[in-house]
C-alpha cells in the first residue's frame, strides 16, 4: 500500500538534499519520478529544486489553485510515475495535502513531501498543519543550533542581523536570512554564542578547546588541578562536538549513560506498490 510522508525540519537542515537523493535512486534504478514545487519559489531557478550543496534537478511547478490529483493523472497520461516527491511542502493547501493522499490511496503512488514544521513565529505552516494529521509517516529532519543542541525553530533576520518577530508568514529570502535554532535560543532571540562570528558553528572550536583541556589527563586522571567531575563533563563536550563534525549528531539519553545516534529516515524507494 502507497503511503504519503511528512519528512520535516526547520531550514537548512538538508531536506532538499535528500528529496533529489532519494529522487535520484528511483531513477538509478530505471524509475520515474514527478517532483512538484511550489511557482512563487523560484530561488532555484524556473521549475527547479536545488540543494545548498549544488544538486539539482526539473520541477513542476503549482500554485495553490491547483488539483494536485489531477495533475498527477496528467503526468501519468505522458509517462508512468513511481513516486512524487514535493519540495516547500509547508506551503501546501489544506485541500492539496488531502489531494496527495488521494494520489497515495487512489492511483498507488507512494508521495514524500518534505518542509518545515513552524514559521519565524513558531506557528505551524497550513499545510505542515495538515501533513502532521494526515500523513502515514511523519520524519524529522534534524540539525544543530549554534549551541549545539538540536535545532527545532527557525529566526528570521532582517540586513541589520536583528531578529524579526512580526510580518508576512510567507517571505522568499535568502538562505542565511533565516536561522535554525534550539527552542531555548528562539526565545531568547540569540542568534550566535558568545565568542562566535555569526555564521561560523561552534561545534569545531568546542572540540578543539575539549581536545587541549582532555590533553590535560593521563588515564582518567585529572592534573593540573583539574577535577574528576570537569573531566567528565569536558569528555562529553568533546564526544558531541566530535560527532557533530563528522555530520552525525548525537543525543544523550536522560535515561541512560549512552548516546544514542539519530536515524536517518529509510530509503523511500524500497517501498513496493501493489
Amino acid at each position: 500500500m502507497a503511503k504519503l510522508y511528512f519528512n520535516y525540519s526547520t531550514m537548512n537542515a538538508g531536506k532538499s538534499t535528500m528529496l533529489l537523493q532519494a529522487s535520484y535512486n528511483y531513477r538509478e534504478r530505471g524509475m520515474h519520478t514527478a517532483i512538484l514545487a511550489p511557482a512563487f519559489d523560484d530561488r532555484g531557478g524556473e521549475k527547479t529544486v536545488s540543494s545548498r550543496i549544488g544538486l539539482q534537478a526539473a520541477a513542476v511547478p503549482f500554485d495553490a489553485t491547483d488539483n494536485l490529483l489531477e495533475l498527477i493523472r496528467d503526468l501519468l497520461k505522458k509517462q508512468s510515475i513511481d513516486c512524487v516527491f514535493v519540495d516547500e511542502a509547508q506551503f501546501l493547501e489544506s485541500q492539496q495535502v488531502k489531494q496527495l493522499s488521494d494520489v497515495a490511496d487512489e492511483l498507488g503512488i507512494p508521495v514524500l513531501c518534505y518542509g518545515l514544521r513552524t514559521d519565524f513565529q513558531g506557528k505551524l505552516f497550513t499545510g505542515s498543519q495538515q501533513l502532521l494529521a494526515w500523513a502515514d509517516d511523519l520524519t524529522e529532519i534534524k540539525t544543530i543550533c549554534h549551541c549545539g543542541q538540536k535545532a527545532n525553530m527557525v529566526l528570521r533576520i532582517d540586513e541589520d542581523g536583528k531578529v524579526v518577530r512580526h510580518g508576512a508568514q510567507i517571505k522568499i529570502v535568502a538562505n542565511d536570512q533565516y536561522l535554525s535554532v534550539c527552542r531555548r535560543h528562539f526565545k531568547s532571540g540569540i542568534i550566535h554564542g558568545p565568542n562566535h562570528k555569526r555564521g561560523v558553528p561552534p561545534p569545531a572550536s568546542k572540540m578543539a578547546q575539549a581536545s587541549k583541556q582532555l590533553s590535560s589527563f593521563s588515564n582518567g586522571k585529572p592534573l593540573s588541578g583539574t577535577s574528576v567531575p570537569r573531566y567528565h563533563r569536558i569528555n562529553r563536550v568533546a564526544s558531541k562536538a566530535k560527532s557533530i563534525a563528522w555530520g552525525v549528531l548525537i543525543e544523550e539519553d536522560r535515561n541512560s549513560s549512552e548516546p544514542s545516534p539519530i536515524q536517518v529516515s529509510p530509503d523511500p524507494s524500497s517501498e513496493h506498490r501493489p
